[in-house]
């Protein structure tokens, strides 16, 4: 916690309610993905972690909103949700804990604002998934879902200025890492009745959702398996250039994330169609192993040490 609170101050977080509420960010991010948050602990400069938990406490809430409860409520969540943030994005005043750390981290990184508005437009996307029937339209949900959601930290971690480079290599791992994610979550996904394979890729491998959802392994589901992940594998092998793209103080975490989800692609491939019955995980050895190498660049480089107190670097990574 001393770390934290060191953190929050080189943030420039110094009243009391305002840390509180960064801190109910910090313990959400942690819940839904520790060793992503553990990550960004020992990679990013103290005074970057707070902005970027923030950033990535607001995608989870949205996800938690938009994917919990029948669809009737979720729209009614998300709309309530989505009045509340651009209330306050227009007035600077919010009563919502999480919302005034969003308010907080776009005062120190105002280019984040037009990433939150742009996130806002396009999330309803996630409430008519219901599955694909064309690769064409898994990719139309990365442009309006995936992508947009994923910009909530990435706009963080890039250049000022950035005339599209970046968030095309942006697009490319988040294309890599979603596509893996569908594959990895076949069995959760098929129990909810919302496969992220689409059907058409699915009958090309002689495998219906049918099959799925009864438990059957059938013939060509290893072979749909190998093709998903190799997809996969290809966009972040691609993304491995995203890293050299961004300000110091981003690089390292961005590097783990990326060749964290290497890892998991590969044992995600190493399981094959036993994913029907239970995703894969990146290997710990393999994992800590990434976060110590990371560290130790980005110690090396001076890139963990902070910066005047109040000050905002030039980039701030999905953690």
């Amino acid at each position: 916690m001393r770390t934290w609170q060191r953190s929050l101050t080189a943030a420039g977080v110094r009243t009391p309610e305002l840390r509180n509420d960064y801190g109910d960010a910090r313990r959400l991010v942690a819940r839904f993905r520790r060793s992503s948050y553990l990550a960004a602990r020992l990679l990013l400069p103290p005074s970057v972690l707070p902005h970027v938990v923030a950033a990535t406490a607001v995608m989870h809430h949205g996800d938690n909103l938009l994917d919990t409860g029948p669809k009737p409520q979720r729209i009614a969540a998300w709309a309530s949700w989505e009045q509340r943030v651009h209330k306050a994005l227009e007035t600077g005043v919010a009563d919502d804990p999480l919302i005034r750390t969003l308010l907080h981290t776009v005062a120190a990184y105002p280019r984040l604002r037009g990433a939150v508005e742009e996130y806002l437009a396009t999330a309803g996307a996630e409430l008519e998934f219901t599955g694909f029937d064309s690769e064409a339209d898994y990719q139309a949900y990365v442009d309006a879902y995936s992508l947009p959601a994923f910009m909530l930290v990435a706009v963080l971690l890039g250049p000022e200025d950035d005339d599209g480079p970046y968030r095309a290599m942006c697009r490319t791992l988040i294309d890599g890492s979603q596509r893996l994610d569908f594959v990895n979550d076949l069995a959760e996904d098929i129990a909810e009745g919302r496969p992220g394979i689409p059907a058409r890729t699915l009958a090309r491998f002689s495998v219906t959702p049918t099959d799925l959802a009864a438990g059957h392994e059938p013939p060509g589901l290893r072979e749909l398996v190998e093709h998903e992940i190799s997809a996969a594998l290809a966009a972040l092998e691609a993304a491995r250039e995203l890293p050299a793209q961004v300000p110091a103080p981003g690089r390292a975490l961005l590097n783990a994330f990326v060749e964290i989800e290497l890892l998991t692609a590969d044992a995600a491939l190493a399981r094959g169609a036993a994913l029907l019955h239970g995703s894969a995980s990146p290997p710990l050895l393999g994992t800590l192993r990434v976060l110590r190498d990371a560290r130790r660049t980005a110690r090396s480089a001076g890139r963990i040490t902070g910066n005047r107190k109040g000050s905002a670097p030039g980039g701030v990574d999905p953690i």
